[in-house]
């Protein structure tokens, strides 16, 4: 995985303070680069339509540094625009500010289950190109995800040929920026859509960064940290049989994307017991990318919160502790 931790662009000057050691001055030594953030690793959803959103709120209680913000959606047309309706330039932008003053990094993710998406608005894969090209120029991305779910993206061979087809151009132009594709699952891994989008980003050569399954919505429950270990294990198989890697190769182009508490299928839960273990799992793999939906909903009880019993922030906590 093409995954180099890009250094801070400037380092600050060296101190001018001199001690003097048997008679020879000597400079105090420069202060190490800071290793930039890397908007792919850890980085949890964050949104802004409903729970806890302050993304400053999260940073200073956990130590977090990067989100996912979702979703980029269509306006109608080839147009994306925040949740389909707010502009690049709007709240959202000084959303990203206010995180990157703070040290931290973004990676915004296109589609996910509802709502009208680019990958089916937009009719040729440069047109869809350019609608990412727009998001990369407005905020100097290093990062893109692309949740691709639901019947008119993911279930749709034509869609899933013309997002792959437009990672090849966005890739082309953009090198240096990593594409994410998420994915959902089985407990044995990618189900036959999903193989077919790994093998049909291998057949049109779409340099894919790192591939992400959502491991949860499997049935009424049990035990999702094994769960879990089996669906990223099944990805891990098809990308080895695909692009002809080793284990090590393969783990570190995979990912996982959890949901916190109860999921959407009745009876099933992810703890923060489970969620600790799938942590100290992907790190025994070195997973490329570790994160759940969403620190807005990682906080205790019903409503906009993940309906179980747990600390604020816990599950955020775990993916800031998440070093690949």
């Amino acid at each position: 995985m093409r995954t180099v931790r890009r250094l801070a662009a400037l380092a600050a000057a060296a101190g001018a303070a001199l001690g003097v050691v048997a008679g020879v001055a000597s400079a105090a030594p420069a202060p190490r680069l800071a290793a930039a953030p890397d908007p792919v690793l850890a980085s949890p959803y964050l949104y802004q339509w409903a729970g806890q959103t302050s993304a400053s709120a999260a940073m200073s209680a956990t130590g977090i540094k990067t989100f996912t913000l979702a979703f980029m959606l269509s306006d109608g047309s080839c147009n994306p625009k925040w949740d389909g309706d707010r502009a690049l330039s709007g709240s959202d932008k000084t959303l990203i500010k206010g995180i990157r003053d703070a040290g931290g990094d973004v990676i915004p993710s296109f589609g996910g289950w509802s709502g009208t998406k680019l990958g089916a608005k937009c009719t040729t894969p440069a047109a869809l190109a350019g609608a990412y090209q727009k998001v990369i120029d407005a905020y100097g991305l290093k990062a893109i995800d692309l949740d691709i779910e639901n019947t008119d993206e993911f279930e749709n061979a034509t869609v899933q040929d013309r997002i792959l087809n437009a990672v090849k151009i966005t890739k082309q132009k953009n090198p240096g920026v990593r594409v994410v594709i998420t994915i959902g699952t089985e407990t044995s891994g990618p189900n036959t859509w999903g193989k077919r989008l790994i093998k049909q980003a291998k057949a049109i050569g779409a340099p894919v960064d790192v591939w992400s399954v959502m491991p949860f919505d499997f049935s009424s429950g049990g035990d999702m940290a094994g769960k879990t270990k089996s669906a990223v294990d099944g990805l891990v198989a098809q990308l080895k049989s695909t692009f002809g890697w080793d284990s090590a190769t393969a783990y570190r182009h995979a990912g996982l994307s959890s949901m916190n508490g109860k999921t959407d299928n009745a009876g099933e839960v992810v703890s923060v017991a489970d969620f600790t273990a799938i942590r100290d799992y992907a790190a025994s793999h070195h997973l490329g990318r570790f994160t759940f939906w969403a620190t807005n909903r990682d906080c205790s009880g019903g409503g906009e919160c993940s309906g179980i019993s747990q600390p604020k922030y816990a599950f955020t906590k775990i993916v800031a502790g998440y070093h690949g």
